[in-house]
């Protein structure tokens, strides 16, 4: 398998497909291959859409991939439409890998279409803003699986997710493939095995399409590293864990969901993989050069700055909060994250002030993380804010106060937005990268699992 090969014939993708596009594209290689591939409804979501399951018949080791675990992550949409269509053309490369490959382009098509606003540009961080949407912990299909752990207890799996447990019973895949991204950084992993051959691949690939490691904050405190940029996926207990550690009175309520798909699909020793994308990244996020700032300081800054624009939107909130009319799922996400927020942060400062690694001088890759790349997702937050007193607006809502707030939110973001961009080095990465990073570090993984198996 020549993967820079495959690199080199990744399309150069100006915009995100939406679903429909997506479903209209998967049904057409469905049509162009019917024999070699089956497409059947393994559920439906929430709003009734049918969730199809694609499957590229091969070998006898099974791949299960599946796109859009957080409906503000289209990137690996894109590397299913790319793979799906690579592995029908590609039979030298399905007798190679020795797979039987099932994929789920989108699995919160719900979710997603909330998204499509800033899909087709212009990519930038207040455009993205403007038009995102991130559920709350207990709408997001990725963890809202079963969990019963102490006093935590989750059993209200969602259609999507009921689906993807579904599939994961059936198919019992030797490779899980999560395509999740984050928004500004650099490329990092989640494994859920040690794979110490893989990780000079996983080093090397980015660089492939110009893109840089994210070796600032862990986005976790207690995230295990194998490698640089290479973790150990988050276990739900190990966050119970972190959170009792860090004097969480009640940690199932900072929580509020259940476990992952990679903690469903362990019994069947099943390898788990995300590879983590990021739509925008600057020059600062994988430099290691030592600043004058200890970093539990610039951790703490970034948790004080959070704090504030928490207080804020609480005050908006509850100047309005009478003439509230709706719940939908983005007014849902923004009071949870609100409800959620400060019990984490709590547990987050007692360890940024005791753990011994954080009494040293931050790189400059940590500043960045936690003085401008949190800004970034407060930038988001403000959005969701923003659109959940725009639904209202919408809706015909008479309110003067709520149109009086809904003004001052559009103003804030614009100019938080401005102010954001100007303080960054940043570019809108290619799609094709991103869809190049996945697509290779995929089929490594698959190669690298394959020949454990037969070893």
């Amino acid at each position: 398998m020549d993967l820079q090969q495959i690199a080199r014939e990744i399309p150069d993708y100006s915009v995100f497909l939406t679903i429909d596009e997506m479903a209209a594209s998967t049904h057409q290689l469905h049509a162009d291959y019917p024999e070699l591939t089956e497409l059947r409804v393994v559920g439906h979501t929430r709003r009734g859409d049918p969730i199809e399951l694609l499957t590229i018949k091969g070998g006898e080791r099974s791949a299960f991939v599946f796109g859009g675990p957080h409906p503000n992550e289209p990137i690996g949409c894109m590397t299913v439409e790319f793979l799906t269509r690579r592995l029908c053309e590609d039979a030298a490369l399905r007798e190679e890998l020795g797979y039987t490959w099932h994929f789920i382009k989108s699995i919160d098509s719900d979710g997603m279409r909330l998204n499509e606003g800033w899909f087709k540009g212009p990519f930038t961080p207040t455009n993205y803003a403007r038009h995102f949407f991130r559920p709350a912990a207990f709408d997001q299909v990725e963890w809202t699986f079963p969990i019963e752990y102490k006093t935590l207890k989750f059993d209200a799996a969602l259609p999507e997710t009921e689906a993807l447990m579904r599939v994961i019973d059936a198919v019992k895949p030797d490779l899980l493939y999560s395509l999740h991204n984050a928004g500004f950084g650099g490329v990092y992993y989640y494994i859920s095995d040690r794979c110490a051959p893989l990780y000079d691949l996983f080093h090397q690939i980015p660089e492939w399409f110009e893109l840089a490691l994210d070796l600032g904050e862990p986005e976790v405190p207690f995230a295990e590293s194998f490698a640089p940029a290479v973790y150990r996926i988050i276990d739900m207990r190990d966050f119970y864990e972190y959170l009792v550690q860090n004097g969480a009175p009640n940690p199932e309520a900072v929580i509020q969901s259940g476990t992952s798909s990679a903690d469903y699909a362990a019994k069947y020793g099943t390898f788990f993989l995300v590879v983590e994308m990021p739509y925008y990244d600057d020059p600062r996020v994988n430099d290691q050069s030592l600043t004058d700032t200890l970093r539990r300081d610039a951790i703490l800054k970034g948790l004080d700055a959070q704090d504030e624009f928490d207080d804020w939107t609480e005050a908006q909130l509850e100047l309005i909060r009478a003439d509230l009319t709706l719940e939908t799922p983005i007014s849902r996400a923004v009071n949870a994250f609100l409800k959620s927020g400060k019990s984490y942060r709590e547990a987050e400062r007692q360890w940024a002030a005791t753990a011994e690694d954080t009494n040293r001088p931050a790189t400059n890759a940590e500043v960045f993380s936690n003085l401008l790349s949190k800004p970034f997702y407060r930038l988001l937050m403000h959005g969701m804010f923003m659109r959940m007193l725009g639904e209202e607006v919408a809706a015909g809502n008479p309110s003067p106060a709520i149109a009086a707030a809904y003004a001052e939110a559009q103003q804030r973001l614009e100019e938080a937005g401005a102010r954001l961009e100007s303080q960054l080095n940043y570019r809108a990465l290619p799609i094709r990268s991103l869809v190049g990073v996945q697509t290779c570090v995929g089929l490594a993984t698959a190669a690298y699992i394959s020949a454990q198996k037969r070893g």
